[in-house]
């Protein structure tokens, strides 16, 4: 399972990165975060041999077990809510980019 939860972080950064050349900052947020996620169900798993089943459960296990990087998500995951409603601009991408990028690199070494 780690594997694949590593393959699904990698695919949805390099789609992320794509659309982000295309200038579509806001689909590029949503992927960005969805690699995110991912990338925090392999750290979770790794810790607890269990994925959370949805945003509320991996908030609960981040709180609890893994607290900055509870504070992270927490600081950002407003960015995240918000691409339902406007769109994003190229600085607030960036700025997801670089906390993405740097978070995968550091934790799962992709």
């Amino acid at each position: 399972m780690e594997i694949e939860l590593i393959e699904n972080a990698r695919t949805f950064r390099k789609s992320a990165e794509l659309v982000y050349h295309t200038q579509d900052y806001t689909s590029a947020v949503i992927l960005y975060f969805k690699a995110l996620f991912v990338a925090l169900d392999v750290i979770i798993l790794r810790k607890k041999k269990k994925t959370p089943k949805d945003h509320s459960e991996r908030f609960r296990i981040l709180e609890k077990d893994f607290p900055e990087e509870y504070r992270n998500l927490d600081k950002y995951f407003s960015i995240y809510q918000s691409t339902y409603t406007i769109t994003i601009d190229k600085e607030i991408c960036e700025e997801i980019r670089t906390y993405v990028t740097s978070f995968i690199t550091q934790n799962i070494g992709i």
